[in-house]
């Protein structure tokens, strides 16, 4: 079954163009940019409370350092996600979530007038859900 999703292309001056896509993380509407550069789907550390259930556990830290979004190396660390849905057709249930400080991203930017991310769609999940990008239509399709 291929599923389509609605993409919103956000224009960031003359460097070009960012695609974001709405998913909810525990019934709740979050707002990722979708990086077919990132190997892997991560949220913000700073926004991920916004999502947690009523239980406010602490997270766990991982044992290594990331790369990547601006930076040499950061500190990572994960918690679970109960719900997890990029489309009314794709639920993943307590997803393993991996969580980066994404301030500077956010700063940027709130300089751009640009809605803050709560996250990166990245691809380990474009890769298992054979994405397809649509720059026409403005749609990612995903099969499930």
């Amino acid at each position: 079954m291929i599923i389509k999703i609605p993409l919103h292309v956000v224009s960031l001056e003359a460097e070009g163009f960012h695609l974001f896509v709405n998913v909810k993380l525990n019934n709740k509407t979050a707002n990722l940019l979708l990086d077919t550069g990132a190997s892997k789907t991560v949220f913000d550390v700073n926004r991920i409370n916004n999502f947690k259930r009523k239980s406010k556990k602490q997270f766990e830290i991982l044992d290594k350092l990331s790369t990547g979004l601006g930076t040499n190396s950061m500190e990572s660390s994960f918690t679970k996600i109960k719900k997890f849905t990029i489309s009314d057709e794709l639920i993943l249930n307590d997803f393993t979530a991996i969580l980066l400080d994404m301030g500077h991203v956010n700063e940027s930017y709130k300089m751009l007038n640009i809605q803050p991310i709560d996250g990166v769609l990245g691809s380990d999940l474009l890769m298992q859900y054979k994405a397809v990008i649509n720059y026409k239509t403005k749609i990612l399709k995903l099969t499930v």
